[in-house]
């Protein structure tokens, strides 16, 4: 039997507050909303008991965030797309940032199994004034376990409307993209994250942005696979490859706590289920 869940999210601002209410139907919710940093910025936890999604399940994000609002999404577990038997399975999420709010979108990361077959679609749109900061995380297979992904595939869409469209499938039985230098280069794990804005950024944030990254990225150990560029007035984005889970979350981490200082004054910050 397929699971379908819907989870209708939206971050506002009370008074002094960001805070979040939630609609759901299936196997999706919102577990908890924290301010682990003041009533300014509201975490947001999102959980999918099930533990993973499988052929035929469609799981489906609508997420707002209104005007003056700050929402931090999360996860507490890994978001698993397990073998299929011939559906495909898909996770998408859309959503909306209302002029001066921001977003986080900051989920934890997401496995495809070998012989999943799997769409990860996101859209983020921005009014004027709106900026966030995103990434994804994906690992395929279970390279600790001898369990690599060598069939199967999986589409990855993130898409800001008129200004950036990542769009590609990888494919479990196409060595010459997995293996090459051109494409994964034998790396299990690519990671893919952004600083964006409903309006453009500006000439000297954008280059202190950069240099900022670069900088973490310099003294990290993944220097020779990670890379950070300015496709567009609106958006910077870092990409990088490395050898499992753990060594990409650290850079990107690493990277988020430049972000939030330089672009918002804000400290770090943590999410607290990230040390559950």
């Amino acid at each position: 039997m397929a699971w379908h869940g819907q989870l209708d999210l939206t971050f506002r601002r009370d008074g002094e507050r960001s805070v979040a209410m939630h609609r759901h139907s299936g196997p999706l919710r919102l577990l908890k909303s924290l301010h682990p940093e003041g009533p300014g910025v509201c975490h947001g936890v999102l959980v999918h008991p099930p533990g993973g999604i499988a052929g035929g399940d469609e799981l489906v994000i609508d997420l707002a965030v209104e005007e003056q609002a700050h929402g931090l999404v999360t996860t507490p577990g890994a978001t698993r797309f397990y073998r299929s038997a011939g559906e495909s399975a898909l996770q998408s999420v859309r959503a909306r940032i209302e002029p001066n709010a921001r977003l986080e979108w900051l989920p934890l990361e997401t496995i495809c199994h070998a012989g999943a077959l799997a769409e990860n679609r996101m859209r983020f749109e921005l009014a004027p004034g709106a900026e966030m900061i995103g990434w994804d995380l994906l690992a395929l297979g279970l390279t600790a376990s001898d369990a690599p992904f060598d069939r199967g595939h999986i589409t990855q869409h993130i898409e800001l409307p008129g200004v950036w469209l990542e769009r590609g499938t990888v494919d479990g039985a196409a060595p010459q993209l997995l293996d090459s230098p051109l494409g994964w280069a034998g790396h299990p794990v690519m990671a893919t994250m952004w600083f964006a804005g409903g309006a453009p950024i500006g000439g000297k944030r954008t280059e202190s942005l950069l240099d900022a990254t670069r900088a973490v990225c310099a003294g990290n150990a993944l220097a020779a696979t990670s890379g950070c560029t300015a496709p567009h007035e609106r958006v910077i984005v870092l990409r990088v490859l490395a050898p499992n889970v753990e060594t990409a979350w650290t850079l990107l981490t690493a990277v988020r706590e430049q972000w939030r200082e330089q672009a918002w004054g804000l400290a770090a910050c943590s999410p607290r289920v990230w040390r559950t």
